[in-house]
């Protein structure tokens, strides 16, 4: 059990945690929410040991281990594959000892300690992570250091999930993933093993994968049992009824002071009052839990609605490579009221396409045809790295209005969430949240016809993502978004847009029919996808060369005959053991722990013997 007792937190001077206590039960799925900035993060490093408690206790069984993502993504020239591998330390040591060991006692327990933890259908394991992560098996023989950072960091998830540590503590673990590998992350935590606490603002994977929530708020924490739908219900029946308590309290304490007030000075009643006085001391004060408002966000009404349709895809191709285009013969339209969702892996053509629609690229063939005067607004997470972190928010708003009065500029720096000193804010001082909001802003500033939002919802907490919801659905242009949000997706999309297979289809089921799509045989993912940390925009790989599909192959070929020529070494070690003369005799139960060893290698030996003959396969097909 994690018993956290009556602890305190500290930051810089700021009391974070205040005298709070939770247990948290073996086995238990807790999403952990609250505001940004309320501490969530920091009560992970004192759980882990990296920051020190002011006050209290925080208590795990001896033999637990805590794992969490790596706050580094992991890079070197090791496959995929192996550098999850490794995330099992005592599976890699046994391995690595394994190798060199030559007493018959110590090879019979390595290798029955190997079976007894499932070690060689570890491989097995790391590739349905991975799979499952978005990176396809020829992605997976890959060195690491090929990927970008934000697909190393998914190899730094795989590897955590893949130790299945007794405490798995994840910080936002969906920001580096798209819809679909969110869905795949959803149901994997659902069905996790051990004890859980996820800090997430996804509704869906709070709705769906957890069984309590752990709420902070002003430096408490509260554990609810059931779902984020089910907390949202018990917390607001738990203010209701604390408001009235409140009031009524506050009515007693004023009828009580009343007659303090009005009978302290005469002899007769001096004992009464002073009675009272006493009740009012041990009057323990009822606070009712003060609504923290969310600050709007709103998207300015576009000077003039288009006549339909705004934008008009015709027999199109497009890419970075005329020659290897990443979407081919797309046609399609978009009319002055549409909200469409974009769903596909990362890697697909989703980024191109909205970049296509933005008019940041051109197409190579076919055509495109924008209504006279349309103005789109394009947000794209990554932008925020282009905000000036040394200027404020009313400065990147002077900018858009070089020549306006100042109190106009104030106004629109306040109406993009940004008033009085919050608009003098160096940006490298404000949250990913609010660096967020003002990116929003800025993109939507002149009133755009149709906006694009390419995961919007990174950084925001669950209260903000309602309201952005609320500020796409009141807006009457054309919204095309791509997020792995399905609370966002769900509450504003009326048509779902699938980019896979170098092309654009409209997708007739919602939202749960793709989910079990995507979980399903029949997930939709192309192997195709961009990974590379040379290439700066975030685009599809296009579909590679025969000599780029055969390297990765090749890779695979040789670790599996490294795993064979290994398997086959440890057998004959354990050949050698059981060939001791009165072995059975005299030792009959090292006789029975090398039998089974033998026979575990012998299993490890006909799936590396399978995965040779799969990838030899492949390699014969692509050399084609």
């Amino acid at each position: 059990m994690l018993s956290i007792t009556d602890i305190s937190v500290r930051i810089a001077g700021r009391l974070l945690i205040d005298s709070s206590t939770v247990q948290i039960v073996p086995g238990a799925r807790v999403g952990f929410v609250g505001r940004n900035g309320v501490g969530k993060s920091t009560l992970f490093h004192a759980i882990r040991g990296d920051l020190p408690i002011e006050s209290g206790s925080i208590t795990l069984p001896p033999r637990w281990r805590i794992g969490s993502l790596a706050q580094e993504a992991p890079d070197g020239p090791e496959s995929l594959v192996n550098v999850v591998l490794k995330a099992d330390l005592e599976r890699d040591a046994l391995l690595s000892e394994a190798e060199t060991a030559d007493d018959p006692h110590r090879i019979a327990e390595i290798q029955t300690r190997l079976v007894d933890i499932d070690a060689h259908s570890a491989p097995a394991r790391a590739a349905a992570i991975l799979s499952g992560l978005g990176f396809s098996t020829a992605d997976q023989a890959r060195p690491c250091s090929e990927f970008s950072g934000g697909w190393r960091m998914r190899v730094a998830l795989a590897a955590t999930l893949f130790s299945a540590p007794d405490l798995l503590l994840l910080d936002e673990p969906t920001n580096y993933l798209d819809l679909e590998g969110t869905l795949w992350l959803e149901d994997h935590l659902a069905n996790y093993p051990r004890t859980v606490i996820v800090i997430s603002h996804d509704r869906d994977l709070l709705d769906t994968s957890v069984d309590q929530i752990l709420h902070l708020d002003r430096g408490k924490l509260t554990l609810y049992k059931g779902t984020y739908s089910s907390f949202e219900e018990q917390r607001a029946t738990r203010e209701m009824l604390d408001a009235k308590h409140a009031k009524r309290q506050a009515d007693e304490r004023k009828r009580l002071q009343a007659f303090v007030d009005r009978f302290k000075a005469k002899a007769s009643k001096a004992r009464q009052a002073q009675s009272r006085v006493k009740m009012l001391e041990r009057m323990k004060p009822v606070t009712a839990l003060v609504t923290q408002d969310v600050r709007e966000i709103s998207f300015p009404t576009p000077e003039k609605m288009l006549s339909p349709p705004i934008i008009a895809v015709d027999d199109v191709s497009v890419g970075y490579d005329p020659k290897k285009p990443v979407l081919n013969r797309v046609t399609l339209r978009i009319d002055t009221e549409d909200r469409i969702a974009l769903l596909g892996s990362n890697g697909n053509g989703k980024s191109t396409l909205v970049k296509l629609l933005a008019n940041k690229l051109q197409p190579f063939s076919g055509r495109i045809t924008r209504a006279e005067k349309l103005s789109v607004g394009y947000f794209a997470q990554h932008q925020v790295d282009e905000l000036n972190l040394d200027g404020s928010p009313y400065d990147h708003v002077r900018r858009l209005m070089p020549d306006a009065p100042e109190t106009k500029v104030r106004g629109r720096t306040g109406a993009i969430g940004f008033s009085g000193k919050a608009g003098d804010t160096l940006v490298k001082s404000l949250s990913g949240g609010e660096k967020a909001r003002l990116l929003l802003g800025l993109a939507t500033f002149f009133g755009p016809n149709m906006i694009i939002l390419d995961e919007p919802t990174n950084h925001l907490d669950i209260d903000s993502r309602a309201v952005l919801a609320e500020a796409i659905n009141d807006f009457p242009g054309a919204v095309i978004m791509v997020s792995h949000d399905r609370y966002l997706i769900e509450a504003c999309a009326d048509q779902l847009w699938v980019v896979a297979n170098q092309t654009v289809t409209t997708y007739d089921g919602d939202l749960d029919e793709y989910r079990r799509m995507v979980l399903s045989i029949g997930d939709p993912r192309s192997g195709s996808r961009e990974r590379s940390s040379e290439r700066v925009r975030e685009s599809v790989k296009p579909e590679r060369g025969k000599n780029e599909r055969r390297s990765p192959l090749k890779q695979r070929i040789a670790e599996a005959e490294a795993e064979i020529e290994r398997i086959n070494g440890i057998i004959a070690k354990i050949d050698t053991a059981l060939a001791l003369p009165d072995l059975f005799t005299r030792d009959p139960k090292q006789a029975a722990q090398l039998g089974k060893a033998r026979a575990g290698a012998e299993s490890a030996l006909r799936r590396a013997e399978e995965v040779w003959l799969e990838a030899s396969s492949e390699f014969d097909e692509a050399a084609g």
